[in-house]
């Protein structure tokens, strides 16, 4: 069922009405994944939209986010396997790497998958989509091109932009952020990244796999967000590769030029200088709100994004904002969950809150690491007794016909087995993060993951395995041991 057309009104004389006035039940501003779920989910229960964008569709994700960088690691991993095979018998060699051929693929990719955030697919639910910058007027009016828009709901979808850090010397060379990246044609002898986290990390591997020599500076930890066990696994794993991460290195200038830029940082009071032929900026985002008149409509905000209920309802009654500029992690997935509470507060009046827990994450490393609900740090607060699950790898038989030995599933659970979070590091992590979930999403106990039966020989096992682990301890205590030998002797 496609939605209800907007209303179009009547413009009065006058510079400041002869604009056209259109009426809806709600606006969206924004058409990344997260406007994009508002306006079809919205369009799908019968609603007129109007859905307002200034850019291109499909925001981040699809133009410079996980798509193109999902395509840029598996040329990478399939160059990597070229140079490894011998593991498996065959003869390694070392791939020849044509980077015009490289974007080419990258290109197709993104091309392959943009029918689904296509225009043509939400005009034909009956979406009224507007190319123009939307800026409100008052608080409960957004002006957008020669469109003057009126709607009983809006929401904010604006996703984020690179955020650039102020180095001395960094306006003087050139580099690349994420949404350059992808443009590159040329073969990149050696690259400096600036940043640690999961984009940077993912981008680091997949140009090092290409050919080029990589060093990867921060003055944080790397992957600060997740689980420091397993977030080491990985940062061994691009030690291996000869990927040079170094933490707690402060920038303090850049200079030179194309070909030949050098890094001057400080790492524990000592001071060093990086050489490398690029420089690639990956340092956060930052909300996109510039120019879009918050003040106006009453709606608070600052350097960090909007500022929102659990709910995420601004604070104007009428406008909600979703994604990064709610200040939500710039994950697809993130969006997804923000429009279902929207649509459920918005449209449907049903109670809807934020969660945490129930958002899981992955970095899309070689090995992955994937997380959701609680971290062992976080269920201990307050003193909780907890368990920690550990399952490695190895002991699993298709990771071993696979040579995809390294990693560990990690469990923490309640007292009671309630299950609080989990975190994987390994092959195919971001697939098996799944399982666990919908576990904590249905506040499942641990024992519940040992009623299922997964085919042979999967990872998926592993999954299986850990859980069963947690009975390993009960049933070597004497009590139960007295309690089997019991019905042994009974026949």
């Amino acid at each position: 069922m496609s939605g209800s057309r907007p209303e179009v009104a009547a413009s009065g004389a006058g510079a400041e009405t002869d604009s056209e006035k259109i009426v809806a039940d709600i606006c969206v501003i924004g058409a990344g994944p997260a406007g994009l779920a508002v306006a079809t989910a919205a369009a799908g229960l019968g609603r007129s939209v109007v859905l307002i964008e200034r850019q291109r569709f499909g925001g981040d994700a699809l133009n410079s986010g996980c798509i193109p960088l999902r395509a840029l690691a598996a040329v990478g991993a399939r160059a990597h396997g070229m140079r490894t095979a011998s593991t498996f018998g065959i003869g390694a060699r070392e791939p020849e790497i044509d980077m015009r051929a490289v974007r080419g693929h990258v290109e197709s990719v993104v091309s392959n998958v943009a029918p689904n955030f296509a225009l043509e697919r939400f005009v034909g639910l009956g979406v009224r989509v507007i190319h123009a910058t939307a800026r409100f007027v008052d608080r409960r009016t957004v002006i957008a091109g020669e469109h003057r828009i009126r709607a009983r709901r809006f929401v904010i979808a604006t996703g984020s932009t690179p955020s650039i850090p102020s180095i001395p010397g960094l306006e003087s060379v050139p580099y690349f952020t994420t949404e350059t990246i992808f443009d590159n044609q040329e073969r990149i002898n050696s690259l400096i990244v600036l940043g640690a986290g999961p984009v940077a990390l993912e981008l680091a591997q997949a140009y090092s796999r290409l050919g080029a020599r990589v060093m990867v500076l921060d003055a944080r930890t790397a992957l600060p967000d997740e689980d420091p066990e397993l977030a080491k696994l990985v940062l061994d794993s691009l030690a291996d590769e000869g990927i040079a991460v170094y933490q707690g290195a402060m920038v303090d200038s850049i200079e030179g030029g194309l070909g030949r830029i050098r890094v001057n940082v400080s790492v524990d009071s000592e001071r060093h200088v990086v050489e490398g032929s690029h420089l690639l900026v990956v340092d956060g985002r930052k909300p996109a709100t510039a120019d879009l008149g918050l003040d106006a409509a009453g709606i608070r905000h600052d350097e960090k994004g909007i500022h929102v209920s659990p709910g995420l309802k601004t604070t104007n009654r009428r406008v909600f904002a979703v994604g990064v500029v709610a200040g939500g992690t710039p994950h697809s997935q993130v969006a997804d969950y923000h429009a279902k509470i929207v649509i459920s507060r918005a449209l449907l009046r049903l109670p809807a809150r934020v969660d945490g827990r129930l958002i899981p994450r992955a970095t899309f490393t070689d090995p992955e690491l994937a997380y959701v609900g609680l971290s062992e740090a976080e269920a201990t607060k307050g003193g909780k007794k907890i368990r920690v699950l550990r399952w490695p790898f190895r002991e699993n038989d298709r990771a071993q016909a696979d040579s995809e030995t390294a990693g560990h599933v990690k469990v923490i659970t309640a007292a009671d087995g309630r299950i609080l979070g989990a975190g994987i590091v390994g092959a195919r992590a971001g697939e098996l993060i799944q399982v666990w979930s919908l576990a904590i999403a249905q506040n499942l106990n641990i024992k519940v993951m040992t009623r299922w039966n997964p085919p042979y020989p999967t990872l998926g096992e592993i999954n299986k395995r850990v859980a069963s682990s947690y009975y390993a301890g009960n049933l070597a205590s004497p009590t139960i041991r007295k309690i089997i030998n019991l019905f042994a002797k009974l026949g």
